[in-house]
This record gives structure tokens, sequence and C-alpha cells, in this order.
């Protein structure tokens, strides 16, 4: 299989593979369409949550290890830790209905969600605190006396 440059993405050119596998990418081309370094990428690939092609030692991306980044950076972003995304998707049977990882995913997700609005409650009282600690502050400075600076 051969890479040919399409656009911005390099593709294989191979007609004997499937048409998921047409659609490949280079490890850095994902890396910038998604703004994560190749660290971060070889990263998940160790722990087992992307499985890129090998051509070598080229990673090639296809259109399911990006829908896969894509739902890691998405998890991430909520706040679930990589060991709950990697149980959601380990989960997926794309000949099946998937109802288990529905499941997994909505108690996850309530939970998250739980968590996430304690999180916010703790966080608008710390702003209130603060904006109110900061009013006095200001009204101190504000009646005290400016001090002359000494003529000498």
């Amino acid at each position: 299989m051969k890479l040919v440059k399409v656009g911005e993405n390099a593709v294989a050119d191979d007609s004997a593979d499937n048409a998921a596998d047409h659609d490949l990418a280079r490890i850095g081309d994902i890396a910038k369409k998604y703004g994560v370094t190749l660290r971060t990428l070889r990263f998940y690939e160790d722990k087992g949550l992307l499985t890129p092609k090998r051509e070598g030692s080229t990673r090639l991306y296809s259109r399911r290890e990006e829908a896969r980044l894509k739902l890691i950076l998405l998890g991430r972003k909520v706040g679930f830790s990589l060991r709950d995304v990697k149980q959601m998707l380990d989960l997926y049977d794309p000949k099946g209905a998937n109802t288990k990882q529905l499941r997994l995913t909505l108690e996850k997700s309530e939970k998250q969600l739980q968590r996430l609005t304690k999180q916010r409650q703790a966080i608008d009282e710390a702003i209130e605190e603060l904006t109110a600690g900061m009013t006095l502050v200001g009204e101190m400075l504000g009646a005290r006396p400016v001090p002359v600076a000494a003529n000498g």
C-alpha cells in the first residue's frame, strides 16, 4: 500500500483494501487536525485507546480511529478519566445494538454531571466570596487618605 497526497491528508492508494481504509491519515496530520501532540497520540495508543495501522514506523489513522479520538477528546473535555473512556469505547460492537455501551455511558455521564454541578457550585461560591472581598478591599482603599509625597 502506498500513500498519496490528497488535499491536506495522506491517504492509502490500494484498491484491495476495504472502503474504511482508503482515508488513512498520518499521525502528524491527525495531531494538527485535532490540536494534540504526537506524544498524546502515542500515549493513547500505548493505553489501548487507539490502534492505528502501521506501515513500517508510520502510524496511519483510519476514519474509525479518528472517530475514537474525537470521543476520547470529548470524554477528556467533560472530565472523564481515560479508564472511563476506554471502558465505554471498548464496549462498542459495530454489529450490535450497543445497549451495554449506551447504558454504561449514560451511567458514567450522570455521575460526571453530578460532579461537575458540585464543582460549579463551589466555583460560584468562591467567586462570590472573592468579589465580596475585593469590594471590601476597594472600599478600604477608597476610605484611606492618599499619602502625599514628601517634598524633599
